[in-house]
This record gives C-alpha cells, structure tokens and sequence, in this order.
C-alpha cells in the first residue's frame, strides 16, 4: 500500500480542472476535527474459467482522476498494463499524480477461483470526495483488462460493503490475433508470448470486448479454446470500509 496524506483544500469544491490546479497542502497546521482516515479493504475474485488475471492495481484518489475513458485511446501505462499484465507504469504514474491518495499492488497472478485482498487508506478533509478504482489484465488475452473505474466510495459508512461484477474492456491498443506468439498467458505455451509493444493498433480506442474467438470456433491461429472465452463477468470485487 503506499498511502499519502493529502488534504483536500478549498478548492476541492471548484471544478475538476481547477482541481488540477490546486497544490498539495502539508495539513499539520489543520484543526484535527477537520480530518478524517478513511481505509477500504478490497477483495477480488477471478470468476473466470481460465483466464489468469494479472497482479492487481487499486488506487484511492479524486472523482475527477480516471484510468480510462472508453472511447478513448488507453494512457500509455495502462497499454503497458493491458498488453503485458505490469502494473508498476501505472501504479507509478497514480503516485507521482496529486489526485490519487493511496495505491495497492496485488502480490502476483490471480488465477481463476482464487481471491485477494488489498488495502488503501488516505487521512483526508471531512468533506473529501473519493473514488476508487481498480483494474487488471485478463493475461490469456492481447490486451483485455477488467477493472472498476471510479467507483465513488464517498459516503460509505464504516463496516459497510458494496459488491461489483466487472464486465471485460478491449485496451483497443492491439490487434486481437489470439495467436500463442502475441499474448503472454499460459496459453500461449511454446510461442513468442509477447507483452507490451509499442505500436499501436486500431481502434486505439478503449472499447467494450467483443469476445476471443478460438480454435473451437474455428479459429485455426488462435492458440486460445472455449474455456478462455469470458462471456460472463470476470471478476467479483467487495470494498468494505474499515477505518
């Protein structure tokens, strides 16, 4: 977890653009009934069939911070991400980023059926607005990620949950050749399983996944079978609020 202790000031209440503007603030001078720490705890589970999932990103920040946009092209840290399963590009860029307040990284794949739990906390004005997102790679894939985008855990009350399903997003950043020398999960056994390139493909737009098409589809290149596909939701995620 790699927490920090932001207040927001009083410009937090202005415009996400005027957010942009206004500078971090050392809040030892702040009257301690003007403060709050806030911590989450997240659990999340592969639900798919056989679609490993990277190592985790989570991070606590600003409504006004998102990973993605769809219908827009993919930051470059998140192509990183969404090509190769490596969230320490993006997990760094959140920290170097004034609206994020505190980042988790999972401690390495998460297979399907298993579960992880991870933590972000931040000590914040009272009045703060927070979001939470999280996101990953679905690794038997070129660039297939799931996550929550700025889900707003502002007014969840301490001890309580909320639980999501994710749906899966195309990156958009590279073709979806499905063949065993271009995606980097285990299924791709004995090919080239390449991570992370820097060309970018059409749409370059992150998108909605339309699905994998594999060898039982008729496929013949792709080195994926019915058992990668992921019609239903990948992945369950529980925040419960602690602290």
């Amino acid at each position: 977890m790699n927490p920090k202790r932001i207040l927001l000031p009083a410009c937090a209440l202005a415009s996400a653009l005027l957010l942009a503007g206004c500078p971090d603030r050392d809040d030892d001078d702040q009257p301690e009934d003007q403060l709050q720490t806030l911590r989450f705890d997240v659990s999340t589970t592969n639900l798919t069939a056989a679609q490993p999932v990277s190592p985790l990103a989570l991070a606590l920040h600003q409504p006004s911070l998102s990973i993605f946009t769809v219908g827009a092209p993919a930051s470059l840290p998140l192509e990183v991400l969404a090509e190769g399963g490596d969230n320490s590009d993006l997990l760094a860029s959140l920290a170097d980023n004034p609206e994020a307040f505190s980042t988790a990284a999972g401690s390495g794949v998460l297979m399907p059926g298993q579960s992880e739990l991870l933590s972000v906390s931040a000590e914040l004005g009272v009045d703060a607005d927070v979001s939470l997102s999280l996101v990953t790679m679905l690794v038997n894939t070129n660039d297939a990620i799931s996550a929550l985008n700025g889900v707003d855990v502002t007014n969840l009350g301490v001890g309580d949950s909320m639980t999501f399903t994710t749906v899966v997003y195309d990156a958009g950043t590279e073709a979806n050749s499905e063949t065993a020398d271009t995606i980097p999960g285990p299924a791709a056994a004995g090919g080239a399983q390449e991570g992370f390139n820097a060309a970018r493909d059409e749409p370059d737009a992150v998108l909605m996944h339309s699905g994998v098409l594999t060898r039982d589809d008729g496929m013949s290149t792709s080195t994926l079978t019915g058992l990668h596909k992921f019609d239903n939701p990948a992945l369950r995620i529980t925040i419960t609020r602690t602290q």
